[in-house]
């Protein structure tokens, strides 16, 4: 097919410097017309690059050759560390320099004296080259940071840790906050350790300064700051898996994927290692992998095992207690996905290149709310070490935007979100490119929906995330009449607390000072957070709960909830809709402010669906003037979460009381603030029911049965 193509060019009259232009390797017409062909290119992923970046390009062909060597037709790339990998693939480091001119490339190989075909490499600008902060933890606007975390600013390239230090990496409240910095090279993830906790209900600013730069030497465009508040709380929540890629139990997969597992917050980089996310063969036979964490794009490790897996095999992944957060918490069971989880690969490889299936906005899109983040959805698992200010772009103009990006493994979803609010009435365009790829190794390929797209927006801002301030960390408040706990399976992971004395909490117990509220041996309930109560502490043995000081975090946390349901309120919040005359069974909504016409809402029936439509940021709130049920008798009812929705966007105020699957078992989600009191399942049921959220009563008591609770 090459060598007819050619002819025709020649017969076309084209001249020999064109050709030269075109394809560096041709030495003249007569020459490729002859009967020994070189070996063919088919592609090289990625098929381009930023100023300053320095990369590794995968070059895919056949007949390549241990002699076989990489060519450019440009200028200021250099090409370095070239690995024959098979006959048919080639690795090339590309450090592209900070002043390469800026546009199309040819690429070539050449093996035994004969060059390939040439395959486009484009080169574009970016900031001269200059690196930046991909993501934040936390992140910005954050409205309670546990006191006790370290904070952390991962990058989208390799910094030079000289510039990384107390003097690039700044974090200020009243007065600058002393501490200690190191750098997670493995990950390019910067950790600030404060010297102390922080202060209680505080505002900080966090700072990287243009003096931090990365390994070429390339400063950042600019100072990056973000803002948070502090909790009243320390964070002493173990953390937990909550998704993985093999899910548990699935079979046919790929040979050449790597395995992710995603946390239930973000975690100390430095204790995911290949020590502590192992994946192991049959009898107990450890696989070879390098692990890698993801701050860049959420809280996701990633094993990638340094050669492809035995097809038709089962094996074993396991992230150990060794891996902590950025409290030090060390990693407990009890997540939304099994720890261990095992899997059972097919016979193939993986080859399909991965695609955007859709965007938010949509491509051409108009009145777009100033605030709005920009979200992409691939059409497979993607490898989150791709996915970063570096692949995922927006712009207005020529000039780029500064944000920060993440994602969310189980909805595949990328979500760009700008530090500040968008102009009104402009242009944008976001681009993904081809350096994210999936977790087979497959770059980003054309799709149904259109990379780039671009959009225009509005004046008009839209519903955002709801700040619950201290009430953020708690699992459970039960105003001042406490919480009771029936059964032995009820895990809470977060924190519970009340008003009242510490009397009014029966059958729980806490994983911190190990205090233990009336428990019996069929009332036993797990909090891996902190309880906190009016006096008396719980027992003589636990003389650090039950204080003035945990009183004073109770009421904090009390008043924060009744602050956060006023906002909620139709007064704060008008114009929700009922659309189901308050039966939401059987129905899928997209993100909207709901209101009972006749003051109660139901999910009984059949379960109700949530569509964020592809934006991670959507937001539902429910309004109910009385009371809130899901589920009837013997059947237990669930919420499922579809296209990128997230149970920490999901509010239900409701006017009185909450009773959740009274038949035990299903799963709820959304943070539930209730005037009264919230009941999960009722007595003598076994079946265990989750809510992923919170249950906040604000002056009656929170009931639990055999119920878990995950708070997002």
């Amino acid at each position: 097919m090459w060598n007819s193509r050619f002819q025709k060019i020649c017969s076309q009259g084209f001249g020999l410097a064109v050709l030269l232009g075109l394809f560096v390797f041709l030495g003249g017409c007569g020459r490729e017309q002859a009967s020994t062909l070189g070996p063919t290119l088919s592609s090289n992923s990625p098929n381009n690059g930023a100023q300053g970046q320095t990369m590794q390009v995968t070059l895919t062909g056949s007949v390549f050759s241990s002699g076989a060597t990489v060519n450019l037709s440009g200028k200021g790339i250099t090409l370095s560390n070239t690995q024959l990998v098979s006959s048919t693939q080639m690795t090339a480091t590309f450090a592209i320099a900070a002043n390469a001119p800026a546009g199309a490339q040819s690429v070539t190989v050449t093996t035994a004296g004969i060059t390939t075909n040439s395959q486009p490499f484009t080169v574009t600008a970016g900031a001269g080259g200059a690196p930046a902060v991909s993501s934040t933890n936390p992140t910005n606007l954050f409205d309670c940071e546990p006191i006790n975390r370290k904070i952390t600013a991962a990058f989208s390239k390799p910094m030079d840790p000289l510039t990384i230090s107390t003097a690039s990496f700044l974090v200020t409240g009243t007065s600058p906050v002393t501490g200690t910095v190191v750098w997670d090279a493995t990950n390019n993830i910067a950790i600030f350790t404060p010297s102390g906790n922080l202060g209680l209900d505080s505002l900080y600013t966090a700072t990287i300064t243009a003096s931090a730069k990365d390994t070429t030497g390339n400063p950042l465009a600019s100072n990056f700051s973000w803002s948070f508040e502090s909790c009243v709380t320390a964070d002493t929540t173990a953390p937990t898996v909550n998704s993985t890629v093999p899910v548990n139990a699935a079979t046919a997969v790929p040979i050449n994927g790597k395995v992710t597992a995603t946390f239930s917050e973000g975690m100390d980089s430095r204790t995911l290692t290949a020590t502590t996310f192992t994946l192991a063969g049959p009898g107990a036979t450890p696989v070879t992998g390098i692990v890698t964490y993801a701050g860049n794009a959420g809280a996701i490790a990633t094993f990638t095992p340094v050669s492809n897996l035995a097809p038709s095999t089962t094996y074993t992944a396991t992230v150990t207690a060794a891996a902590t957060d950025l409290a030090g918490n060390a990693l407990a069971g009890g997540g939304l996905a099994p720890n261990p989880w095992t899997f059972t690969t097919g016979t193939a490889a993986d080859i399909a290149p991965p695609t955007v299936i859709s965007t938010v906005p949509a491509n051409a899109a108009t009145g777009v709310a100033i605030n709005q983040a920009v979200n992409a959805t691939f059409s497979k698992a993607m490898d989150p070490a791709t996915i970063s200010t570096a692949t995922f772009t927006l712009v207005t103009g020529n000039a780029p935007v500064t944000g920060t990006v993440a994602y969310d493994v189980p909805s595949r979803v990328a979500t760009f979100t700008p530090a500040s609010n968008l102009t009104p009435n402009a242009t944008y365009t976001a681009t993904i490119s081809t350096g994210v790829k999936d977790v087979a190794g497959n770059a980003l390929a054309s799709g149904v929906a259109p990379n780039p797209w671009s959009f225009t927006t509005g004046s008009a801002t839209m519903l955002g995330p709801i700040n619950l301030r201290s009430a953020t960390t708690f699992g459970g408040i039960g105003g001042g009449a406490g919480m009771t706990n029936q059964g032995t399976s009820t895990v809470v992971n977060g924190d519970i607390g009340t008003t009242g004395a510490s009397t009014t909490l029966t059958g729980f117990h806490d994983a911190g000072p190990g205090c233990t509220y009336t428990e019996t041996g069929s009332n036993i309930g797990k909090v891996n957070g902190k309880i906190y109560t009016a006096p008396p502490p719980p027992t003589v043995g636990c003389p650090t709960e039950g204080t003035a000081t945990t009183f004073s975090i109770a009421q904090q946390a009390l008043a924060d909830a009744q602050t956060t349901y006023n906002n909620l309120s139709p007064a704060s919040l008008p114009g929700g809709t009922d659309p189901g005359a308050g039966q939401l069974g059987g129905l899928t909504l997209a993100p909207a402010v709901y209101k009972a016409a006749g003051g109660s809402f139901q999910i009984t029936g059949s379960d109700l669906t949530l569509d964020a439509q592809g934006n991670a940021n959507a937001v539902w709130v429910f309004q109910t003037a009385s009371t809130l049920t899901v589920g009837g008798p013997g059947a237990p009812r669930n919420i499922i979460l579809i296209n990128g929705a997230q149970a920490k966007n999901v509010f239900w105020q409701v006017g009185s009381a909450a009773t959740i699957n009274g038949a035990g078992g299903g799963t709820m989600v959304g943070t539930i603030i209730a005037s009264s009191g919230v009941s999960i399942s009722t007595a003598g049921n076994a079946a265990i029911t989750t809510l992923n959220g919170r249950a906040l009563g604000l002056n009656a008591s929170v009931t639990l049965v055999n119920a878990v609770i995950n708070v997002p």
